[in-house]
């Protein structure tokens, strides 16, 4: 059974453990572990959930697959980006699934969640970054029918940056 529950500032533990895992697992190959870790340490520790959780612009979500907590998304709604021309839409700012849990369909149900959510609020899109070399979410992001609309590149740390699509999905 799926479930998605949003998180609080008593998930701010729970999401500083998966967080990192589910970061690794999709990018941690694009940089040194040096790196990760200034990153890590950075976003997802859990002063830095505390902290995001405390603001009520950042809706967070945690689904779990038979009650165990299997991946986690961010989204942010009325962020304009420049290069969309519709107003208000939402950032689609984080969304990541333990790979214990590919191929059950918890992603999309994830997604469609986060869609529902920004559709709910008037929004008339949404948009994000995914890295070039995530070929996995680059592919799931075409078939949802999100369009490149830009690059840009990607903070690990101070010294070191991802290439990245901007991504659009207008409504």
């Amino acid at each position: 059974m799926i479930s998605i529950r949003p998180a609080s500032i008593q998930d701010a533990e729970l999401l500083s453990t998966i967080a990192p895992q589910t970061h690794m697992e999709s990018h941690g190959h694009s940089a040194s572990a040096e790196h990760h870790e200034i990153y890590i340490s950075k976003k997802l520790s859990v002063d830095a959930f505390t902290i995001e959780l405390s603001n009520p612009d950042f809706l967070y979500h945690i689904i779990y697959v038979d009650e165990v907590p299997a991946g986690y998304s961010k989204i942010i709604l009325n962020f304009n980006h420049p290069l969309i021309a519709e107003q208000p839409v939402t950032k689609l700012e984080r969304i990541y699934l333990l790979k214990t849990f590919y191929g059950m369909a918890a992603g999309q149900k994830l997604f469609d969640h986060n869609v529902r959510l920004s559709k709910g609020h008037q929004q008339l899109g949404i948009w994000l970054h995914v890295w070039k070399e995530n070929h996995r979410a680059f592919a799931f992001y075409l078939k949802q029918g999100f369009e490149i609309i830009g690059s840009y590149d990607f903070e690990v740390s101070p010294t070191h940056f991802n290439p990245n699509h901007v991504m659009y999905l207008k409504y």
